[in-house]
């Protein structure tokens, strides 16, 4: 094997197992197809279910494995007997994302306490009991990658709109991730983040319709646009895989440059 192909060997996945969450669509589909290319046999979970087996499909017709699954991360019971399933079909689970999120913005004012627990239920307390679940056969394996989806907006501190609890349970999303990464490093068990910019996906639909939240966004992004789905892809590969064997605690800002100035 040449020194070319060592290289570029560190980023298969073949004979992994992967878990990722609202990978029906958005960045979840993304992350869920990079890793069935890269030989990953990828269980594709959504709240939807027929998006789920769509995208399963698109992995198995590139030639990869794929199961899909229905998967609701807002009830804590259906995670934990979903994560039981995909660990009695499959013996394991090698590589976790935690990629689903919310939104719901609005004024702190106005704010209810039900949209807040709402929030904080699908962006942070989900990742705790996937990562717990995952993580317990992750241990007794003595290895594994946990990928966390969280954004520049749990980097920074404002935006053109308030969205408080989004910018609150992304920026635990964090350091949940550093507290994690440093609890079980020494256990062979890797935990890093994603921050994304804002990518064209359904999520981001009510803000691209708005041309002046638009602009807003282009004129403080340095590279100036949206991120595509796709550019994520290599982010996700690269923390899922051996190429990243000394990387944990860590959050990848994919942001066009927003976070450097």
């Amino acid at each position: 094997m040449t020194k070319v192909d060592s290289v570029f060997a560190q980023f298969r996945l073949d004979n992994k197992i992967a878990f990722i969450t609202g990978a029906g669509d958005g960045l979840g589909r993304v992350a869920a197809l990079a890793l069935g290319e890269a030989g990953a046999h990828v269980c594709v979970s959504d709240i939807n279910l027929e998006w789920a087996e769509k995208v399963a499909e698109e992995i198995m017709k590139a030639g990869g494995a794929a199961d899909a699954r229905k998967m609701d991360v807002a009830n804590n019971p259906e995670i934990e007997s979903g994560i039981a399933g995909i660990i009695g079909q499959h013996g394991r689970i090698d590589i976790l994302v935690n990629n689903v999120g919310l939104a719901k913005r609005a004024p702190t004012e106005t704010l209810s306490l039900e949209d807040w627990n709402e929030i904080v239920q699908v962006n942070q307390t989900q990742v705790f009991v996937c990562s717990r679940e995952a993580g317990k056969h992750m241990l007794r394996a003595g290895e594994g990658s946990i990928i966390n989806v969280s954004s520049i907006m749990g980097l920074v501190g404002g935006g053109f709109y308030p969205n408080l609890p989004y910018h609150a349970t992304k920026g635990a999303v964090v350091n949940m991730t550093r507290a994690l990464a440093a609890e079980w490093a020494g256990r062979g068990i890797r935990v890093n983040a994603i921050a994304p910019t804002f990518v064209k996906t359904n999520l981001t639909i009510p803000v691209r319709a708005d041309p002046i939240a638009t602009q807003w966004i282009i004129d403080k992004t340095p590279m100036g646009r949206f991120a595509e789905p796709e550019e994520l892809a290599g982010a996700f590969l690269f923390l899922a895989s051996p190429a990243a064997s000394m990387v944990t605690g860590q959050t990848l800002a994919v942001d066009g440059g927003w976070t450097a100035v």
